[in-house]
């Protein structure tokens, strides 16, 4: 069978295997070892002599033997291509990654003669990529910090704004009420110019208000997220003109279980979206849902606005949607945008309702490949 695989893999394969720069190697369909190359040699750590005519048991440790010999059988039994990542201590017992690929190898009769499999050092690449994954968590982390540094900043300013300044608008508006009442000592010009004043100091005290609940509404802190939602909602079409339908399908005793952070982050999603419909989606009408099922609140913003391109808002050029993007993941959730032009826009948010792991989606990528790469596959 040896000289049957060899004879039917040829010279000129014989050469291209020699020359590759990573581990290559041929194998007959008893899974022994027919052709080696110098870098699968260097990486056994064996003589080639020790290699040749032996199994993967005889020449890898046994564990691995056992594994190398399961993904042989498995080729050579559904013909089927296999690429897979491994791990596996190299020639000085460093812990190596490897990408490897093995196929089967066929005679001119089509029947399965053997196998050829490559494997190539990715160990710099899987590093690149971790470190890559723990940016990612750390820029999270500090996406994280920053908002709510952002929404400390903002309750702040709002209460300054409604207490200081507010009162100082009021005592100013006492003071104009003070000066009306001396209509006697005061010609009707100047009577006028105190009514123009105090009508000046009302749309302050009103503006006042209104930026101060935009930066951080009291009613979100003080009545929770079922009153905050009807607020925005309302205040948004009396604003704009623009109906605004708030269907709240989940309990509000749950609604008022949430913690700050949901809590928070629901609000400012729904605030975000009703924005973009009124400045940039042109809606004629808004639909805002949120429910709650399997553990997490479901949010969903529906308008029937002009729509998007979203392969071009998620360029990063759209920075609210990033935001929004970025306080789901925060909470171990996920939000989804769906648009075209000419067909409205939906944003759709899935939240845990209770804490997650911050870190969450790092350890399922962790996991994920480690469990791909663990050693049940390769050579």
């Amino acid at each position: 069978m040896r000289g049957t695989v060899v004879e039917n893999y040829g010279e000129l394969h014989r050469a291209i295997l020699s020359n590759i720069p990573d581990q290559a190697w041929l194998k007959d369909t008893e899974s022994r070892y027919v052709l080696v190359n110098e870098a699968f040699i260097e990486a056994c750590g064996r003589a080639e002599k020790d290699i040749i005519g032996r199994t993967p048991d005889e020449v890898w440790s046994p564990e691995l033997g056992r594994v190398y010999l399961d993904t042989d059988r498995a080729v050579l039994e559904d013909g089927k291509r296999r690429r897979y990542e491994e791990k596996r201590p190299g020639p000085q017992g460093k812990l190596l990654w490897f990408d490897t690929v093995k196929m089967p190898v066929r005679g001119a009769d089509g029947s399965i003669v053997g196998t050829v499999g490559i494997s190539r050092d990715i160990t710099d690449f899987k590093r690149t990529e971790t470190e890559l994954r723990d940016s990612r968590s750390q820029l999270r982390q500090l996406s994280i910090w920053l908002q709510s540094v952002r929404e400390n900043e903002r309750a702040r300013i709002s209460r300054e704004l409604h207490d200081e300044l507010g009162q100082l608008l009021s005592g100013l508006r006492l003071g104009l009420n003070y000066l009306e009442t001396q209509a006697r000592a005061l010609t009707f010009g100047q009577i006028d110019h105190i009514r123009m004043l105090k009508d000046l100091v009302d749309t302050t005290m009103d503006a006042v208000h209104r930026i101060a609940s935009d930066l951080r509404p009291p009613v979100l802190d003080e009545l929770g997220l079922h009153a905050a939602l009807e607020w925005l909602t309302e205040s948004f079409t009396q604003r704009n003109g623009l109906p605004c339908d708030l269907r709240l399908n989940m309990p509000e005793a749950l609604l008022g279980e949430l913690d700050t952070e949901r809590s928070t982050a629901i609000f400012r999603i729904v605030q975000e979206s009703l924005t973009n419909a009124s400045r940039h989606g042109k809606a004629s009408r808004v639909v805002v849902e949120l429910d709650a099922h399997d553990d997490h609140c479901h949010l969903a913003i529906a308008d029937d606005g002009c729509g998007m391109d979203t392969s071009r808002a998620s360029n990063g050029r759209r920075l609210g949607l990033l935001g929004m993007r970025e306080r789901a993941l925060a909470l171990g959730g996920q939000l989804d945008v769906t648009s075209r032009p000419g067909h409205g826009t939906r944003v759709s948010a899935r939240i845990p309702l209770g804490p997650a792991d911050p870190d969450s989606d790092t350890h399922a990528a962790t996991n994920a490949a480690t469990h791909a790469a663990s050693p049940s596959c390769a050579s």
